[in-house]
């Protein structure tokens, strides 16, 4: 069986993971890999329908990402997670809960979010319309320890992920003549 690994990407809303997150996996799936993303949107909407966006109900919905995700992974599958994640701790208690985890922090400014905000979020809550939203009027707690860095307000989604492959082979977790172990 294939060795599965948890690719836990956090960052606030619009920093390109769900963009890169979905990448990685068709290239992974093309080569034949089980790759499952879990996006906190859908996730949300599935597993999680019913819960808000206090702290609690937001550490309630990243321990079941977590939960999922480590099931996934023990099983020889890839689960990548795109979720923001705003707090650093429920990050480690995740991290602590999983056996093989990478942590990847898609780093972006404030400014640049706002400025490519393609949902309008960050528009509406600078106005008071939504209420804790993170990164405005509910605190993003960056990584200290992530794995892997990759500051989406400078390269190109390629780089970005050429810098993860990179960092997975150094961790073991893909082969050093292609994105396979």
């Amino acid at each position: 069986m294939e060795k599965g690994f948890t690719l836990w990407f956090t960052g606030m809303s619009g920093a390109g993971k769900s963009t890169l997150a979905e990448r990685l996996a068709s290239i992974w799936r093309d080569e034949g890999r089980r790759v499952e993303i879990l996006d906190g949107d859908e996730v949300r909407t599935n597993l999680s329908k019913g819960l808000g966006f206090s702290k609690e109900d937001r550490d309630i919905n990243i321990r079941r990402i977590g939960f999922v995700a480590n099931l996934l992974s023990r099983n020889g599958v890839i689960a990548i997670t795109a979720a923001i994640s705003p707090y650093r701790a429920i990050r480690d208690e995740v991290r602590s809960k999983t056996e093989h985890f990478v942590e990847v922090f898609a780093k972006c400014p404030l400014d640049r979010l706002i400025e490519r905000d393609v949902k309008g979020l960050y528009k509406k809550a600078l106005a008071g319309e939504i209420k804790e939203f993170t990164g405005v009027s509910d605190p993003y707690e960056e990584p200290l320890h992530a794995e892997v860095v990759v500051e989406t307000d400078t390269e190109t989604p390629e780089q970005s992920l050429a810098t993860i492959v990179a960092r997975l082979r150094k961790l073991g977790y893909l082969g050093g003549d292609g994105a396979r172990p």
